[in-house]
This record gives structure tokens, C-alpha cells and sequence, in this order.
């Protein structure tokens, strides 16, 4: 389905009330929000072929992936997820229930199934580990306290800077009691049993940093957003996009795809348009967001004294980029069913120390640090209508940029033998752990492709191949100028950076930014309308889908290939 014209081919005018930059969830969501509430005409400027960010899919014949939304919480009905996702897409997306367990945890050679809801994971926790009744108690009890802090917290974002300086202390300072620990810091305190902390943190890879190094903000928001459970998307991931576009065009605004923008102008201190990278042209709008992240926004886009002068740039100095990650997109020739393949995604770790594993990586150790395994033709009830006789599989794995640097001033597609015998070897080790944990695909694997961080930073302008904006450590969430207003007078931020990692982050994040720019409480009304609670959630918690999206990449430009050969990204 077509739902976006190409910058080259459009005839524009200069009647639009907002330019976004990016359209990934946070841009879509913060236009169809400002078009909704604000009767905003809104330009959206995709430097790619496809809207979308992280939620579009990519095809091949027979076949398609999504490159980011592995599973989504909180979007059964009543919660305020998804009154945001009914707000934007007109009740337009659908969801499909993953069922009682959504993840399956491998600690080694043990194996840990979690159950959806709050109780059910209280009962399984204790029978695993029976002596740590206290502790699992207080610690379910810590990950609703914070979840409840999180709302007090956001909002705090979204309100006017004078308002802001007298209220923002007390809102931000219960959440912030916890946030500005670690993870390991928190868990340690309720208990000693190590196997127990490996597997309360085996999520790590969904916000990218394992529990020595997260903010214990961010692991509450990740459990308590996926504590009733996963949903996907019927009709695949980029049911997202081909679903709120049209809510963005029946208020006069418009989608452009490959329409890469090199600069935000500025005029007397302001921001008054964007120059477009194709022919030089300035687009203006009195309103300019910018979804490119906070680092490429102030970094790149902006003018350099514009930056300094923001004082952003000097913030930014010991906040660190997010993990990046490797993703290998597995086609096979028989269905879903006919297989066996389960709607529940794999966790696999070597074992509970993922601090050690995590370092490991980080030393350019080529065994997986962990592996997420994703089986979304399982998970989608629409895919055997739309590819018959066909499943797919992602596999996910962290890994260091650095591993991959040497490569940075090469071309797509002519990176050299050396850079493709690298892929074909972390490719075939992937496959190994899928063939020892999901024996049944040896020999019907028809296809695969692999995209690594060198594809994020080609494909996603992303300068170290991160996949989750800035990392989520305790210094990032103490950060009180990472809001949508900027020191910039006209520009706003929205997306992960505005909030946490994530689809369901960045979501919270446009509507944070819509509601900035049109001074109402987007989230407040959508809830009354809806009689969703006016948090952020069920658990009222913006945390994402995962965060694991972990599929940065944008593989639709890959060359496809055929087993064994790999792709040339």
C-alpha cells in the first residue's frame, strides 16, 4: 500500500503550520496528534523509501520482516497505550494477542517461561525459588511503586518552562529516588541469589545495557510494561504507519519519503524551516520537531553556533549512545503451524552474568551476548494470507560498533571480502543458536540476510549504529533538558530521546511534543475520552515495545541473497 509520495514528485506550498523531521513513531505520532487535537497542517520528511523508522517492514519475494516491533505491551483494551494507538490510527490498528507466555528465558541450560500477568509471574517466581518469597514480593512491589512515580515524572516534560521550574522538583523526585540507581544496585539490595537476578534482568537487550549499568528506572518501566503480557500488530508491523498516515492527510498534512533534510534554518535565534539535502530548497513552518534524535539534531542539523549557543551540546558531552546490535532475517519454506514455531520470543544467555557477557561484547568477543530470537509470522494471524506457505524469523544480538569501524568510509554494498566473510561468520554462529534451540528450521531455511551497525549508520543516520537514542543509564534520566522544548526557540524534540527506548516510548514521546506545542494535556484528554486511567499505561509506564527493536537497520536495501551466500550491507 502506497501512503507516502516522493519529495521530488510533490508539489509543495507553504501553508503547513509544522514541519517533522523523521518519521519514525515519535514523528508520526507527534502529527497525527498536532492534526487531531490541534487541526495542525503537518509536513512529515522521510529521508527514506518508506515511512516509518523502526515500524516499517521489508520485503522480498515471498516474504517480509519487520526491523523493529518484536512484541508491544500494554495495548489491551482500557489501558492508556492503547487509547493512544486507537487516538492516532482512528481505531484503525489491530492486535493480536501473543498469549500466557510471551518471552522464554534460557540461562544456560535453564529455562524459565514468563507468564503474562502479575500474579501468575508472583507463583512461578516462587516456585523456582522458594526462599526468595520476601524478596520477590518486594520487588514486584518496587516495580509498581516506580511504575506509579513514571507518570509524575513525564508530565513534568511536557509543561511550560516557568511552570516547570517551581513544580518539576517534586514531580520528578520520586521516581528519580530509583532511577538514579542501577539496576544490580536495586535487585542486590533484596537479595543475594544470583540466579534470581540473572533472571529478573534477562530482558537487558530491550533497553540495551545490563542491569550493572541501567538506571533501574528503565528495567521497572521494561517489566511493568510487559506485565500483562505482548500483543503484535495484525497485518504486520507496518500496519503502524499505513494506518496513521491517513489520519496525518485528513488534516491537510503529508508524508514525503526520500526527502532528506540537511539542515534546520535559523533565523534571529529561531526555527524557521529546514533546507532539503536533494536541491537546496528551504521549507518553512513556524513549528519545526525533529524526530533525527538529540544528538543528530544539535550535532548535525542544527547550525554549529546555533548548538553551542543552546548549551545542548555541552549536556551531551558524557551521555553515551545506546547499544547497536546485529539482525539476521531468516526465511523459511513451510508455515508457521507446519513447523511448530512459537509466538513466544527466545531470550538466550550463557548464563545469569550478563555484566560479564555484556563486557565481553563490548571487547569485540564474537559469540552472541545474547540472543533474541523473534518469530513474527507466528505471531501475526494475517501473514500465511499475505505470504503462503512461509515463515520468518529475526535474530537479535548485541555488538559493538567498534567491531565494524575500520569499514566506516567504504560503500554499501562494497565493503569488501573481508567485511563479508565477518558477516558470514556471525551469521552462521547465529544459526547455530537457532538450530540448537529451534531444531525444527535445520534445512527449511530459504533465505537470510544480516544486517549489521555499519547498516544502522548507513540507513538510519545513526553515527555509532545505535538503536535506542541515548543509553538509559541513571545520568540520562537526571538530564532535565531532555524534554520537546529546546533552548531553540521554534524547535521541538520528540521520539526516545524525549522519552525512553522504545515504539511505545517513542509514542509517549510524540504525544508529550504534541502536547508542548498546542499547550493541552493530549494525554489526560485521550484518557477521558476513552476512559483509559491517565497514566501511561495499564502499569503507566512508556517503556517500548521492545526496546529490543532491536533491529535498527533498515534491511530493505540489502541485497537480497540465497543460502549460503550473505547479504551485502
Amino acid at each position: 500500500m502506497k501512503i507516502a509520495e516522493s519529495y521530488r514528485r510533490a508539489d509543495l506550498d507553504d501553508r503547513y503550520d509544522v514541519i517533522v523531521v523523521g518519521s519514525g513513531m515519535g514523528g508520526l505520532s507527534a502529527a497525527a496528534l498536532l492534526a487531531r487535537h490541534g487541526g495542525r497542517r503537518v509536513l512529515v520528511l522521510e529521508r527514506h523509501y518508506t515511512p516509518g523508522g523502526f515500524t516499517h517492514v521489508f520485503r522480498r519475494p515471498g516474504y517480509e520482516w519487520d526491523v523493529g516491533v518484536h512484541y508491544i505491551g500494554d495495548v489491551q483494551r482500557g489501558t492508556m497505550l492503547r487509547a493512544l494507538f486507537d487516538d492516532i490510527t482512528d481505531g484503525r490498528l489491530d492486535w493480536a494477542d501473543m498469549g500466557q507466555v510471551y518471552d522464554r528465558i534460557v540461562l544456560g541450560d535453564e529455562r524459565f517461561d514468563l507468564p503474562a500477568g502479575r500474579e501468575p509471574l508472583r507463583r512461578r517466581l516462587k516456585e523456582r525459588f522458594p526462599a526468595e518469597s520476601d524478596a520477590i514480593d518486594a520487588y514486584l512491589a518496587l516495580v509498581r511503586q516506580v511504575e506509579a512515580d513514571t507518570r509524575r515524572f513525564f508530565m513534568e516534560k511536557a509543561l511550560p518552562a516557568p511552570v516547570a521550574a517551581l513544580t518539576g522538583p517534586l514531580l520528578r523526585r520520586r521516581f528519580l529516588r530509583h532511577a538514579r540507581r542501577t539496576t544490580r544496585e536495586v535487585l542486590e539490595s533484596l537479595t543475594s541469589d544470583s540466579r534470581l537476578i540473572g533472571l529478573l534482568t534477562a530482558q537487558w537487550g530491550d533497553f540495551g545495557l545490563p542491569p550493572g549499568q541501567s538506571s533501574f528506572g528503565i528495567h521497572a518501566m521494561v517489566v511493568g510494561h510487559y506485565m500483562e503480557g505482548g500483543f503484535y500488530p495484525v497485518g504486520g508491523a507496518g500496519r503502524i504507519a499505513e494506518t496513521v498516515v491517513p489520519v496525518i492527510a485528513e488534516a491537510g498534512g503529508r508524508v514525503l519519503i526520500r526527502a532528506d533534510v540537511s539542515e534546520i534554518v535559523v533565523e534571529a535565534g529561531r526555527a524557521v524551516g529546514v533546507r532539503m539535502a536533494a536541491d537546496g530548497a528551504v521549507l518553512r513552518a513556524p513549528v519545526i520537531v525533529s524526530d533525527a534524535g538529540v544528538r543528530n539534531t544539535f550535532r548535525r542539523l542544527l547550525p554549529h553556533e546555533t548548538a553551542v549557543q543552546s548549551g545542548v551540546v555541552d549536556h551531551l558531552e558524557g551521555l553515551r549512545p545506546s547499544i547497536a546490535h546485529l539482525c539476521l532475517y531468516v526465511g523459511l519454506d513451510r508455515t508457521a503451524d507446519a513447523l511448530g514455531l512459537p509466538r513466544a520470543n527466545l531470550w538466550i544467555h550463557p548464563h545469569e552474568d550478563h555484566d560479564a557477557t555484556f563486557a565481553a561484547m563490548r571487547r569485540g568477543d564474537e559469540s552472541p551476548s545474547f540472543t533474541f530470537i523473534s518469530f513474527p509470522s507466528a505471531k501475526d494471524p494475517d501473514f500465511e494470507r499475505r505470504h503462503p506457505g512461509r515463515a520468518t524469523i529475526d535474530i537479535v544480538s548485541g555488538m559493538p560498533y567498534e567491531s565494524f569501524a575500520r569499514w566506516e568510509g567504504t560503500r554499501w554494498k562494497k565493503r569488501g571480502e573481508e567485511y563479508d566473510a565477518l558477516k558470514s561468520r556471525l551469521a552462521d554462529r547465529l544459526l547455530e543458536v537457532l538450530y540448537e534451540h529451534v531444531p525444527q528450521t535445520r534445512g527449511r531455511i530459504d533465505t537470510w540476510e544480516l544486517s549489521t551497525p555499519l547498516t544502522t549508520r548507513h540507513f538510519c543516520n545513526h553515527p555509532r549504529g545505535e538503536i535506542y537514542g541515548l543509553a538509559h543509564t541513571p545520568r540520562r534520566f537526571e538530564q532535565r533538558w531532555l524534554r520537546p522544548r529546546t533552548p531553540v526557540p521554534g524547535l521541538y524534540l520528540t521520539g526516545q530521546d524525549t522519552a525512553t527506548c522504545g515504539v511505545a516510548g517513542a509514542l509517549i514521546g510524540g504525544a508529550l511534543s504534541a502536547s508542548a506545542i498546542l499547550g493541552k494535556n493530549l494525554l489526560g484528554r485521550i484518557a477521558a475520552a476513552s476512559r483509559a486511567p491517565p497514566g501511561l499505561g495499564s502499569g503507566e509506564t512508556p517503556a517500548g515495545v521492545r526496546c529490543s527493536e532491536l533491529s535498527g537497520a533498515d534491511p530493505s536495501y540489502i541485497h537480497a541473497t540465497r543460502k549460503p551466500a550473505p547479504s551485502r550491507a
